[in-house]
């Protein structure tokens, strides 16, 4: 199965929090806690992306989009580290 991997911010630690789940079920597996100073980028992405699921206007389009985003960058943090 494809794994999903899933962005959360701890704004207490200034934290991404970084998970992934398997398609199709509930589990979630932690991966990693990335510091805020450590991918400014990441970290403001995540808070856009989080932002979006509150909106009053969600728009599905969107979230993907952001994701995707999010996706990306965490991709390219994995490759310098």
């Amino acid at each position: 199965m494809n794994q999903t991997i899933l962005f959360a911010i701890d704004f207490n630690t200034e934290e991404i929090l970084v998970s992934s789940s398997e398609k199709g079920t509930k589990k979630v597996n932690f991966i990693e806690r990335i510091h805020r100073k450590e991918n400014e980028l990441l970290f403001n992405a995540v808070v856009t992306l989080t932002s979006t699921t509150t909106s009053p206007d969600f728009d599905l389009a969107i979230f993907k989009a952001m994701d995707k985003v999010c996706q990306m960058i965490y991709g390219k943090h994995n490759n310098k580290v």
